[in-house]
């Protein structure tokens, strides 16, 4: 078979005849002869296209074509394209039934070779604008909604469904990139698809919305037991799949926070739902992470005082400050790194204070080295500066066995200190086994 086809018509034989055309071209056909039995049909079926009389009684082709929209629409389906038929000869009909919308108009009696034609070159145009439309509406990565289609989606299912609105957000995401590079930022991220996918029905939409933030619609979901137990499965499948990438011991404190609202128990305003999950998200940010906060009616609000301008400066500090993880140094990339330090120059030069600039190169000894990746024990050394400086301090991996460290606010007396605080943290690592370990430091003093 190829083209699947439904027939709509009243006349039981412009019915037959029309069938026996179309299976004659290897077709499948579904006859029905009223609207509202199409319609109670295209609640479970999606075929390719749909030839529909415009002259029935009770429910007029018009009328059925409009209720099929509406249909599609609170379903989040794509429209299946309509050629609408008729008897008359009535140029008005034939332009109101194009205006609306209709793939096609044909008139009865059929021509077979017109007929045929006209249903295949539907079809065909029909599934490449589908392809088109799909591809420009997904996350090429992780092959999600992207963030425009995924909002559009999940807000017609706020309208329309019951569940409940959730914000997943990778916790120390950041740390994957600059650990251990891009590359395997987009594993990870692809493995999170993957667990989400397994942990997922076919009525639920995820979608990415951000570069590590994502947004789900639970179809059924009722409560906050059931939630919390979805993200306990997420972040534990996740752990496993991490370890599987960057090895057991790749030290990053990954893992999903979420926060969630019931639906309609909330409102069914996808914008106030958001809002509602992003409030509930940060108390989880706020309470040690990897975990589902649900939003209760009667949480504190307070991040809902005020005007718009006073929301969004919550709303974006919130991004900022969970971005910078928390805890320890900033490890940047190159071009965020530059942003930063010249920043901080500029203000001692105006302002006065000192700084310290310190280079770290690593080497391995390889008749003492362990079986291990280089660029894994370089990596755990990035990790262990950053657990041991301070949140002043930046740090940037100038190449894969350099880290490039820019201390604020210090001299030439503090680092003594500071470098065996580093070195023990290191030495106490079992990666540190067959590594040497230099550095140099430069002084900037107050002008």
């Amino acid at each position: 078979m190829n083209e699947w086809v439904v027939i709509v018509d009243d006349e039981v034989l412009s019915l037959t005849n029309a069938r026996t055309l179309l299976t004659e071209e290897n077709m499948r056909v579904s006859c029905m002869k009223s609207g509202r039995e199409l319609l109670r049909y295209m609640e479970k079926n999606t075929p390719d296209l749909i030839l529909l009389d415009i002259l029935m009684p009770e429910m007029d082709g018009f009328e059925t074509y409009h209720a099929l929209r509406e249909l599609e629409e609170k379903t989040g389906r794509n429209k299946t394209p309509v050629i609408f038929l008729t008897g008359e000869i009535d140029a008005s009909i034939e332009q109101r039934s194009l205006k609306i919308g209709a793939s096609d108009f044909i008139k009865k009696p059929f021509d077979k070779d017109v007929l045929v034609s006209r249903i295949r070159n539907t079809v065909k145009n029909s599934k490449t604008i589908e392809s088109l439309t799909e591809e420009a509406s997904l996350d090429k990565l992780t092959g999600f909604l992207n963030k425009a289609s995924g909002t559009s989606r999940v807000a017609k299912c706020c309208k329309n469904e019951t569940g409940a609105l959730m914000i997943l957000d990778l916790d120390s995401f950041k740390l994957v990139n600059d650990l251990f590079g891009h590359d395997m930022g987009d594993r990870v991220l692809m493995a999170f698809a993957d667990v989400i996918r397994a942990n997922t029905g076919e009525e639920d939409v995820p979608a990415r919305i951000g570069g590590d933030e994502f947004m789900m619609f639970r179809a059924g979901a009722k409560g906050s037991e059931e939630l919390e137990t979805l993200t306990q499965k997420i972040n534990d499948d996740l752990l496993e799949a991490a370890a599987r990438l960057m090895g057991a011991d790749h030290g990053i404190p990954l893992g999903v926070s979420v926060g969630a609202v019931t639906i309609p128990e909330h409102g069914r305003d996808y914008e106030s739902l958001f809002s509602l999950a992003d409030n509930a998200l940060y108390h989880v940010k706020q309470n040690g992470k990897h975990g589902c906060a649900v939003y209760h009616r009667g949480d504190d609000d307070e991040v809902f005082d005020g005007t718009d301008l006073d929301r969004e400066i919550i709303r974006i500090t919130r991004i900022v400050e969970e971005r910078n993880d928390g805890e320890g140094a900033l490890l940047l990339g190159r071009e965020s790194f530059a942003t930063v330090y010249r920043f901080i120059i500029r203000f001692n030069k105006m302002y006065g204070g000192s700084a310290v600039k310190a280079l770290f190169s690593l080497s391995p000894e390889y008749e003492r080295l362990p079986h291990g990746n280089l660029s894994e024990i370089y990596a755990q050394f990035g990790l262990t500066l950053q657990k041991t400086l301070r949140k002043s301090d930046i740090i940037m991996q100038n190449r894969s066995n350099q880290f490039f460290v820019f201390l604020p606010e210090l001299t030439e007396e503090d680092m003594p200190k500071i470098l065996n605080r580093i070195m023990e943290n290191w030495n106490a690592s079992s990666y540190s086994r067959g590594i040497r370990v230099e550095h140099a430091l430069q002084f900037i003093l107050p002008e």
